[in-house]
């Protein structure tokens, strides 16, 4: 399985950037995951939406081949970054090539809560019309206190976390075949 995984955060040193890149890492058996660079997406500009920048079309063009999305989202003020929302935009406008691609979502953080609130919102964003993603239900990945789970180099040290992500992934694993075996009994 091809996966996507898109970013809330562009810093260096981001701890869901880590937990992206430790997904990919661990569970390469399972699932590719290609994680995308969201640095270089310009502000979404409808005067430009049906030509969009080079960098636009290769995310699109990248959703688009993959079998799914992984979201992973820090939480800023108490919702999503604005660069994962505009990246939303992008993929919600032209091709539509989110419409029915099968998503589950992940966010790190500092404090105890570890992105609750951004997540529902994102659950919300990734409902609506333009982007209609299923998602993975009842498994949602809240890692709070990351800098006591997660080394300096990404790796998570905290047993339980990465058991539950164990079960997360499979979870995703299972969930999607029974989606895939649906469609193409349709």
């Amino acid at each position: 399985m091809k996966v996507v995984a898109l970013v809330g955060s562009i810093r260096k040193d981001s701890y869901n950037v880590k937990l992206a890149a430790y997904v990919k890492n661990k569970y390469k058996e399972q699932m590719e995951v290609e994680i995308l660079n969201l640095r270089d997406i310009p502000f979404y500009d409808q005067d430009i939406e049906n030509d969009p920048p080079a960098a636009v079309q290769e995310l699109r063009q990248k959703v688009a081949a993959a079998d799914a999305v992984l979201w992973v989202t820090p939480e800023y003020n108490y919702s999503i970054p604005g660069v994962l929302k505009n990246v939303i935009d992008w993929l919600s406008r032209g091709d539509r090539v989110m419409v029915g691609k099968p998503s589950f979502i992940m966010g790190a953080s500092m404090g105890l809560m570890g992105s609750v609130r951004a997540q529902q919102h994102l659950r919300d964003i990734l409902f609506s019309p333009g982007i209609n993603s299923p998602l993975l239900p009842g498994n949602e990945v809240y890692v709070g206190i990351v800098h006591e789970k997660m080394d300096e180099n990404g790796k998570i040290k905290d047993e339980a976390t990465v058991l539950f992500l164990d079960s997360v992934i499979n979870n995703f694993v299972k969930w999607y075949n029974q989606q895939a075996s649906a469609a193409a009994l349709k």
